[in-house]
């Protein structure tokens, strides 16, 4: 089974291939640029360097959320465009999951995504075997200290929202540091977080893959507040 998957959710933009169980090329880029513009040229190259075309891939798979709208209609987008005609079966990826799939080890790690005003999206999972221990959600970084507290593991946090959680629970008893180099979402992650998903039978066809907020956009937001002010009067 060929693979590519893609993650477009936050500020960097990664691209992986996996053949079966093997992880054949990867590459992350978060050199300021939008992800319109370095995705297809990261696909190309991945492609190139591992001898095959849109035509040889057997799955593709893509983080459907949470993370940024913007970035993720874009990757989501992409990789429709390449599996429609082609009808290549296609999987949503958790960006949370795709954040733990990428590293390894023992204890529990907190995936989190900065979602602006002091909130992440998170979810934990066990290192061993990357088993989902919450589902993911969208929270103030103070209402993760349940788990935090009441976790018996190692714990450390990745992703682009964990500055935050370590700047609130970095001091806490059984929290690890984990460098700033590891804590981006690899595209390895991606890929190995799609291929499970594939191996459990969860793939859609292209018009299927969908993302998933979790939360309203800033714009509904604000339509609702008016709405509600508007009621007020």
């Amino acid at each position: 089974m060929n693979l590519l998957a893609v993650d477009t959710a936050g500020k960097s933009c990664a691209v992986a291939v996996m053949r079966d169980d093997s992880l054949l090329y990867e590459a992350q880029c978060n050199n300021g640029l939008t992800h319109s513009e370095t995705l297809l040229p990261m696909i190309d190259t991945a492609l190139r360097a591992c001898s095959l075309t849109v035509n040889d891939l057997d799955v593709l798979g893509a983080t459907n959320g949470p993370g940024s709208f913007t970035g993720l209609r874009i990757g989501l987008s992409v990789i429709k465009g390449l599996a429609q005609p082609r009808q290549i079966p296609c999987v949503g990826v958790s960006t949370m999951a795709a954040l733990a799939y990428g590293v390894n080890g023992a204890g529990t790690v907190i995936a989190a995504q900065d979602a602006r005003r002091g909130q992440v999206y998170w979810a934990a999972f066990d290192l061993a075997d990357h088993t989902r221990l919450t589902p993911d959600a969208a929270a103030p970084v103070t209402e993760l200290q349940n788990f935090v507290k009441t976790c018996k593991k190692p714990l450390f946090f990745v992703g682009d929202g964990a500055y935050l959680c370590y700047n609130t629970y970095g001091q806490s008893d059984g929290v690890l540091p984990c460098p700033p180099a590891l804590q981006v979402l690899r595209g390895a992650g991606a890929a190995l977080a799609a291929k499970a998903l594939a191996d459990d039978g969860q793939c859609v066809p292209p018009a299927r893959l969908l993302p998933d907020y979790h939360r309203l956009s800033q714009a509904e937001r604000e339509r609702a507040e008016r709405e509600k002010q508007q009621e007020g009067i």
